[in-house]
């Protein structure tokens, strides 16, 4: 079964570029393309895609307003935001809104189609380099209470407090697992129960969270 997505971009060439890569891809159907937030409302209703590749940089309703009002109508959509700078503060809005990953719009073609695969089958993209850095610009540093969410921490179990901070620090499932010294199915259930716990859509949303509650610090 094809991953239908969703381009969201307000340069043209940009649109064009991404559908002429993932539309080489057997596995991957490009259902439309739109220059603006207002747009990418409009065409996810209609349309309903798996993936949405939103930029979050346009006139008018930009990516992060668009990004909350799809999911908000849409909750099964992925959104994945994308922008030209590593330390762009309106992508942190996105992440904030439910978008399950960020990227650079230089990402090589390979890593943007295996992120699109992963977010499709319910996984998240949380890059070290360019999340951690983001984060760590913007929010670590300014710990501030997330209304419920301070309170829903506490009652997590060490080992899943373990698994939060470590998801935090940008590793996989397989890579918890093998600190712990757990299978990556335990690893897999401790992560659900903790996302069911925090309210939590995804592993993106449990980076944010982290450093939001200054669970995780610049560097550590």
């Amino acid at each position: 079964m094809s991953i239908s997505v969703l381009l969201v971009d307000d340069q043209e060439l940009m649109r064009m570029g991404l559908s002429m890569v993932l539309g080489a891809q057997p596995d991957i159907d490009v259902v439309g393309d739109v220059p603006d937030g207002a747009s990418a409302i409009a065409a996810a209703a209609r349309l309903e895609p798996d993936v949405v590749l939103m930029d979050v940089r346009m006139p008018g309703i930009d990516g992060v307003s668009a990004t909350e009002r799809i999911i908000a109508a849409q909750p099964e959509v992925r959104v994945i935001v994308m922008t030209t700078f590593d330390l762009d503060e309106h992508a942190l809005g996105a992440l904030r809104a439910g978008a399950s990953g960020f990227l650079l719009k230089d990402t090589p073609p390979e890593d943007l189609v295996s992120a699109i695969r992963s977010v499709a089958a319910g996984d998240a993209v949380v890059s070290p380099r360019v999340t951690r850095r983001l984060l760590s610009r913007i929010v670590a540093g300014q710990p501030r209470d997330v209304p419920g969410r301070s309170a829903a921490v506490e009652s997590l179990t060490d080992r899943e407090r373990e698994v939060l901070l470590l998801i935090a620090a940008g590793k996989s499932n397989a890579e918890i697992a093998g600190e712990l010294f757990l299978s990556e199915a335990t690893v897999k259930t401790h992560v659900g129960r903790m996302l069911a716990k925090l309210g939590l859509r995804d592993r993106v949303q449990a980076v944010v969270l982290a450093y939001e509650l200054g669970l995780v610090t610049p560097g550590a």
